[in-house]
């Protein structure tokens, strides 16, 4: 197994300070509760977040506060994380504790979703980080890229659910 590196744990405040926020927003035809459910599933991240190549939960379900999971993604990079909230239905967020490359000082996702009438919701995703080490330059100059990518992929995402639905 690689090296891991130990990641700074944050909570909810992080994203408000975070250094580097991205930020998308999208209406979905579908229940929150089907949002929800997807995010359940293991399978359903690698098909909507390409860098994503397999998610494992490391904690049985129920899933709340405290779940962990394992996400490996392109690249080599294998995310370690703890969830810092969750709601069913409405929000989950979760923190990095550790990962396999040492350029990430904090890492966050949270997920808010609200139902806006029968068979539809917005979804508001944030990333949140605070890198070091070469990425500390690096980063700034990616965050375009950034910025787009997190917009496509809950697109994806929408795109992904609404096909089930129908």
């Amino acid at each position: 197994m690689a090296e891991k590196f130990l990641c700074q744990a944050v909570d909810m405040t992080f994203f408000e300070s975070a250094p580097f926020k991205y930020v998308a927003e999208v209406e979905f035809g579908v229940s929150a509760a089907d949002v929800f459910a997807s995010f359940e599933n293991a399978d359903d991240w690698p098909r909507w977040a390409m860098p994503i190549q397999r998610v494992e939960w490391t904690s049985p379900r129920p899933f709340g506060i405290g779940t962990t999971r394992t996400v490996y993604m392109m690249g080599g990079l294998t995310g370690f994380e703890e969830f810092i909230a969750w709601e069913r239905g409405r929000e989950m967020a979760f923190c990095f504790t550790h990962a396999t490359r040492d350029n990430i000082e904090s890492f966050a996702e949270r997920y808010e979703v609200d139902e806006l009438a029968d068979n539809r919701c917005r979804v508001r995703w944030t990333m949140a980080m605070k890198p070091k080490g070469f990425s500390k330059v690096f980063l700034p100059v990616f965050s375009p890229v950034m910025r787009f990518g997190v917009k496509m992929m809950l697109k994806n995402l929408k795109r992904l659910l609404e096909k089930r639905a129908n």
